[in-house]
């Protein structure tokens, strides 16, 4: 373990022996500092970088899924999600993208999409949402997105040229 100490002319920098750290003791850790919130009891993450379109007024899966069993019914679920790539082709349109737990949406990180007013190609970029859920479960739970479009013609995409969506699951005790 490398350890640095900032402090003018008594700097030091330097590395700990592996031999005097005891591992029992780092892992006798039950509890963080008050305040500080619960532990992470498990993680979870999933990727997708397939290119999926929606021509119509259809609800799309992106692709982007993960699935979590909560170990208490007091445990809350951390959900980071991070849809890459998001453009239209085509006509003027507005893109709504929501996450998902089960078949429930609990959270639309991205209504009502601004357009450019324009039918040319036209990216918009990565959307992402950081969501702390409550379940109330021990059952499991399949958190995913998807995207649709809520107005206008053209094609919306999400994870054009092979883009990398991202989501991560966090189990924190409750």
């Amino acid at each position: 373990m490398a350890i640095t100490r900032l402090g003018g002319a008594n700097a030091i920098s330097g590395t700990i022996p592996q031999g005097n750290i005891a591992n029992a003791s780092l892992g006798a850790v039950t509890a963080l500092p008050a305040g500080v919130g619960g532990k992470v009891l498990q993680l979870v993450t999933s990727t997708t970088s397939t290119t999926v379109s929606v021509t119509g007024s259809a609800v799309t899966d992106t692709g982007l899924t993960a699935n979590i069993t909560p170990s208490a019914t007091s445990s809350k679920i951390a959900i980071f999600a991070n849809i890459s790539s998001v453009l239209k082709f085509g006509a003027d349109m507005n893109i709504d993208i929501n996450l998902l737990r089960d078949s429930s949406i609990i959270s639309s990180f991205c209504q009502d999409l601004a357009d450019t007013g324009n039918s040319d190609y036209f990216s918009i970029g990565n959307q992402g949402v950081s969501f702390l859920d409550t379940p109330s479960s021990t059952s499991a739970l399949t958190y995913k997105v998807n995207f649709s479009k809520s107005s206008g013609s053209g094609t919306a995409r999400v994870q054009q040229s092979s883009g990398m969506s991202t989501m991560i699951l966090m189990e924190i005790s409750g």
